[in-house]
């Protein structure tokens, strides 16, 4: 993670094809450890792409992966976003804890004591 925010530190900061040794040197500035396959392996696969493509489909793929973590399909809405289906789901189960504690309440309800 530290070599990618650095990576798009030096994007920020106008240089548009940074290099390993720039890498290096933002890392240096804040006392992280340095690790060279790592920045090799970055700008390998960065390499000829634009950063700002490259955030876009990121954010397409979290959104597919978030989805698919809580169990989202569209045969249900087809309609209906990612987002709209995360929430159906969470207040699903918040719906079946409610229920789980309704239940475990009539079990507890017993009117006698052990030294009567």
């Amino acid at each position: 993670m530290k070599v990618i925010a650095a990576y798009l530190l030096a994007q920020l900061g106008g240089n548009s094809n940074p290099s390993a040794n720039d890498l290096k040197k933002i890392l240096n500035s804040v006392g992280a450890e340095i690790d060279d396959v790592k920045i090799e392996l970055l700008l390998s696969q960065v390499e000829g792409k634009v950063i700002n493509e490259l955030i876009a489909a990121g954010k397409q793929r979290l959104a597919s992966t978030t989805c698919m973590s809580f169990g989202c399909t569209n045969n249900n809405n087809n309609n209906a976003s990612a987002g709209e289906q995360v929430i159906d789901v969470v207040e699903e189960k918040k719906e079946e804890k409610k229920v789980e504690k309704v239940e475990e309440s009539d079990e507890e309800d017993f009117n006698f004591s052990l030294f009567d």
